[in-house]
């Protein structure tokens, strides 16, 4: 995974983190909401980054 690609999910799982805690202190369910789906977003990112660089390794590992 690129440093840009980390520093990415980075922000947008922080970015969600923040949303869903104004959402929680201002009784903001829609705000709340959107964080954790940011957050959830992030967390599908990185995950398919992490498949694609078990996959290089694996490929690299046969050559």
């Amino acid at each position: 995974m690129g440093l840009d690609d980390k520093l990415s999910n980075k922000a947008e799982e922080l970015k969600g983190q923040g949303k869903e805690a104004y959402g929680d202190a201002a009784n903001d369910d829609e705000m709340k909401a959107e964080g954790k789906g940011d957050q959830a977003s992030a967390a599908v990112k990185d995950a398919g980054e992490k498949v694609k660089d078990a996959g290089k390794k694996l490929k690299d590992g046969l050559t």
